[in-house]
């Protein structure tokens, strides 16, 4: 399983808002939001920040997508 922030990147359209204003907003480090950009994994006291930031709710903002190839490489069905 992976980390998805693609419903982060469209609620910043919907709300007007760019990268750089999220960065300042939930005062996130540059390579924290090189995590977000890459689709790694963040801690949840900063994902917690970002969903502060933006009055929203964490399902808001990150999704866990099925990987079915390295699942089925690591033995899970």
């Amino acid at each position: 399983m992976s980390v998805s922030y693609k419903r982060l990147w469209k609620l910043l359209i919907d709300k007007d808002m760019k990268k750089r204003d999220l960065q300042e907003a939930a005062k996130l480090s540059p390579s924290l939001m090189q995590k977000l950009n890459k689709d790694q994994s963040v801690t949840t006291t900063t994902l917690t920040r970002i969903c502060t930031a933006l009055n929203c709710r964490i399902e808001d903002i990150i999704e866990i997508v099925q990987d079915d190839k390295g699942d089925k490489e690591n033995g899970q069905q």
